[in-house]
């Protein structure tokens, strides 16, 4: 089961939402015909600034909201309130249905639905007079989303996305869903508002049969969560087998697996590079490598400014809907590092150094934190701030307009809608040797020509930026910044991933040591879930790598023993997507599925894994070895549905290495050391720097370290198997050999 976003299939096409077939007619739901979108706003002006009163109208319930999502609804004549007791009580006192609607910021159909049904005062008069409608940023309130997004594709037969539209009984039981609805029924959908006035009818002479229906749902649900674990870990033969589903599903022309639209894959994809070299299955490492390559070249990837939008509509990675998404840029910048390392293409080197130098540049706060979102659409109209015009692309370019035009692909009739998305389909020394041209003058022309370009498009109306905070969004930044501050040395990526550590620990940190989940100006609030604590844990490792200051490590223990208290399953032994004390929701959920993030569950394993070894805490790693067991059946059912587990798998089979550098600080051969272990690739390892001159401040962090000290002086590397030592060894040149 995959989820799509609404905005995320062709345009024109159309999807059925079978609902609760004894209790309620069909419903079409998927995105009619290509929509204007609402405005898009001057840059670094966010999206919530601007809320949409066309009417002069007064605020509703969502005065106060921080998310920018929700603030765009501020002045809808619907009297939309926020996820909390008020709207809940109110459902409750006065006897109605919840219509639950929730999307975000950068979502296109999200904003044609806002501008074509919730604008509409007939509308908006039908769903305040029957209805309590509360809206949710689904990035934000993720536990909200999930529970909800699971019962509309089950309603939906597998299909589900954004805009999510639910209807709900007092009690917040699920009953009937879908995705986007036209505001009156055209091309064979049927009209929001006679959904509307159909679940009205159904309130009034129904009542029973629909509570019945939302407690079938909810205990459906339930039971999702009740998996009974293996009795064992499961085989490395599913490792195979992931590559032989992953074969089975891939695009052998164009890259990438199944039918658009495509995603990235970023988890299968890594899982694939790493295996594919451990084992020299080089049909893995080729999948991996040629989509990628593919993304690199097609519209997806900006070629004028760097970083990715969301996914592409298309087959050949042409047309992307052109939201940029913090957590897409980082799980691709990571994903491009490590493809560098197992192809050593300078293409991959490329793209993930544009990609960090674009997040860089347009998406860090001034206290360090990284912003969530750039829109897809920019005056009304989606794409218009990436593409552009043959005549402006030589008015633009000058005496490089010709050369560029050949290479880019820019024509008179364009490529998206009379208009060019900038591709690269063809390397730069492929296109000079064709054109008969100097390679370096070439590139030389080409790289004039993407500053101009960037330029010029720095003056048009920019898309509009969500500018909210997310702890664990900014935890797999973070990881990606340190990974590239060790792999290629850059000073500068480094003091970006210092910094945003920095923000992490003090301005999403409450005072008892918990996190909070999201930060907008100086507001932090929510709590945060299994993903934060996860994303977050894992990025202080990395950076700690990067980075060896105690203050990383201690941190990352700290937080991950918050999750081993606050989010553990101790039935199942896997954990739970919310903390013991978090608000009380119809269920509790523990999925390791992937979506459009790695698994929360998959990845505070992950932590288990690399914190148990370093530490030498056997505990820890048989808290990774359960979640395994936790989640077998589904691993063998589908694995490349659970693709960070697959990582995880593939680190334990692979017999991890434990590495402790005793050292003096400044030390040239410390810093060999160092600098092999963070070079190792594929990752089968964690390594800790001892500080020869203070030990017992690591010593006191993780116990493993007691006894790693300098040999006859000198620096000196100790590597261990889950605790079983070798011989240490004073020469950094042997350290990848042990």
């Amino acid at each position: 089961m995959r989820r799509f976003s609404s905005d995320s299939t062709y345009k024109g096409s159309m999807r059925r939402a079978l609902l609760v077939p004894t209790l309620l007619l069909p419903i079409l739901a998927g995105p009619a015909s290509a929509q204007q979108a609402k405005p898009g706003q001057e840059k670094g002006k966010p999206l919530s600034q601007e809320p949409h009163n066309r009417s002069n109208r007064k605020p509703n319930h969502l005065k106060g909201a921080t998310s920018p999502y929700l603030l765009q609804h501020l002045y809808n004549p619907v009297d939309w309130y926020e996820w909390g007791k008020e709207a809940i009580e109110r459902a409750k006192k006065e006897d109605k249905p919840v219509f639950l609607s929730i999307g975000y910021s950068a979502c296109h159909w999200c904003h044609v639905m806002e501008r074509e049904s919730f604008e509409s005062e007939r509308i908006a008069k039908l769903m305040n007079d029957n209805f309590v409608c509360i809206k949710v940023d689904r990035e934000e309130r993720p536990d909200i989303d999930e529970i909800y997004m699971a019962a509309c594709v089950r309603l939906n037969r597998g299909s589900g996305g954004w805009p999510m539209s639910m209807f709900l009984t007092p009690d917040l039981k699920p009953f009937l869903g879908g995705t986007y609805f036209p505001p009156t029924a055209r091309g064979g959908m049927p009209g929001f508002d006679d959904l509307l006035n159909h679940v009205k009818k159904l309130w009034k002479e129904q009542k029973p049969r629909v509570i019945e229906a939302g407690v079938e749902m909810t205990r459906v649900l339930a039971a999702e969560a009740k998996v009974a674990a293996a009795k064992e870990v499961p085989g490395a033969a599913i490792l195979t087998q992931a590559v032989q589903v992953a074969e089975s599903r891939f695009d052998s022309t164009w890259g990438g697996f199944g039918p658009p639209p495509k995603f990235p894959h970023s988890t299968e994809l890594t899982f694939l590079l790493r295996y594919g070299v451990r084992k020299a299955n080089q049909k893995a490492v080729q999948m991996a490598a040629e989509t990628l390559e593919h993304m690199a070249r097609g519209g997806m990837y900006d070629q004028v400014g760097g970083g990715f939008a969301r996914y592409s509509t298309d087959r050949e990675w042409l047309a992307p809907h052109f939201e940029k998404m913090l957590y897409d840029n980082s799980q691709l910048a990571s994903l491009y590092l490590e493809a560098f390392q197992a192809t050593g293409k300078p293409v991959f080197k490329r793209i993930a150094t544009e990609t960090l130098d674009y997040v860089q540049r347009e998406m860090v706060g001034p206290e360090g934190g990284f912003y969530s979102t750039t829109d897809a659409d920019s005056e009304g109209e989606e794409g218009k701030f990436f593409v552009w015009s043959l005549a402006e692309w030589k008015e633009v370019c000058g005496d490089d307009a010709d050369v560029a035009a050949a290479f880019f692909r820019i024509t008179e009739g364009g490529n998206f809608e009379g208009h060019n998305i900038v591709t690269r389909r063809v390397g730069i020394e492929d296109f000079a040797r064709a054109e008969k041209k100097e390679l370096a003058k070439v590139s030389a022309a080409i790289e004039r020509v993407r500053r101009k370009l960037y330029e010029r498009r720095e003056k048009r109306v920019h898309p509009g930026l969500d500018d909210k905070i997310l702890s664990a969004w900014n935890g797999l930044m973070l990881s990606a910044f340190a990974q590239g501050a060790m792999l290629f040395g850059r000073a500068d990526w480094l003091q970006t991933a210092r910094k945003n550590a920095d923000f992490l620990l003090t301005k999403m940190r409450r005072a008892n040591g918990r996190l909070w989940r999201t930060r907008r100006g100086d507001k932090s609030h929510l709590n945060a879930y299994l993903e934060d604590y996860a994303a977050v844990t894992r990025a202080l490792t990395d950076l700690y790598e990067a980075d060896p200051d105690v203050r990383w490590i201690k941190a990352a223990r700290e937080l991950h023993d918050i999750v081993e208290e606050h989010f553990v399953d101790t039935e199942g032994g896997g954990y739970f997507t919310t903390s013991d004390d978090h608000e009380e929701l119809i269920v509790r959920r523990s999925s390791a599925q992937e979506s459009s993030l790695p698994s929360d569950v998959a990845l505070a394993a992950w932590n288990a894994a690399r914190l148990g070894l370093l530490a030498g805490e056997p505990k820890l790693l048989e808290r990774a070895r359960s979640v395994l067991k936790r989640h077998a059946e589904e691993l063998q059912r589908y694995p490349n549905a659970f693709s960070q587990l697959l990582i995880l798998l593939d680190f334990l089979d692979a017999n991890p290495k434990e590495i402790y550098i005793a050292g003096k600080k400044g030390d040239a051969a410390t810093d060999a050391f160092l600098d092999n272990a963070r070079k190792q690739w594929p990752p089968y390892r964690v390594f800790a720097w001892v500080d020869a001159d203070n030990p017992a401040v690591l010593e006191s962090i993780l116990a493993a370290a007691d006894g790693k000290t300098l040999v006859d002086g000198k620096a000196a590397a100790y590597v261990c198997t889950e605790g079983v030592c070798k011989e240490p060894t004073t020469n950094p040149a042997l350290l990848r050999s042990k």
